[in-house]
């Protein structure tokens, strides 16, 4: 079965702030959809650490922004649990039914910010039962384990079901 996307890059949308991932996505999914007046696929992922108490979460990009990678890694260094989770969050949303997913990776944070691959924060984040940071990984061994691939994973099996 396919279903043809398209891409709307130039849309814009007001992103709320908070650390709650979930929140976002169905905010920019009501969004996207009153401007667009058709069905869309929206995704939006965040880094926890349990430490702080689930922040950054999706704010992470704003910490990058900040102060990078090694900041939030200087400001780790108080705390001696480094436990992590990577979490994406992707919606489908027609106007009227909601179908949320959530792929979601236990990990670790780095001690030192490693690798040229990925995006953002995949240069400290180590997912569980793997030594490399995900920017360490080659995209095909990252995209196999990641939160977006759960995520979107999910999104496929419960295609058709509203929530």
């Amino acid at each position: 079965m396919g279903c043809p996307l398209e891409q709307v890059s130039t849309l814009m949308v007001h992103e709320i702030q908070t650390h709650d991932i979930n929140k976002i996505v169905e905010h920019k999914a009501q969004q996207a959809y009153e401007k667009l007046k058709c069905p869309i696929l929206v995704e939006d992922s965040g880094l926890i650490f349990t430490a702080w108490n689930g922040l950054p979460g999706a704010l992470v990009k704003w910490f990058e922004i900040s102060v990078g990678c090694d900041g939030l890694l200087k400001m780790l260094e108080g705390f001696e649990n480094r436990e992590a989770f990577a979490i994406c969050i992707t919606a489908i949303f027609d106007g009227q039914g909601m179908c949320i997913t959530k792929g979601e990776v236990k990990g670790k944070i780095a001690d030192s910010v490693r690798g040229d691959n990925g995006f953002g924060w995949d240069t400290i984040f180590i997912p569980d039962d793997h030594e490399q940071t995900y920017a360490e990984m080659s995209f095909n061994k990252k995209n196999a384990i990641s939160h977006r691939r759960q995520a979107f994973e999910g999104l496929k099996k419960n295609l058709g079901t509203k929530t």
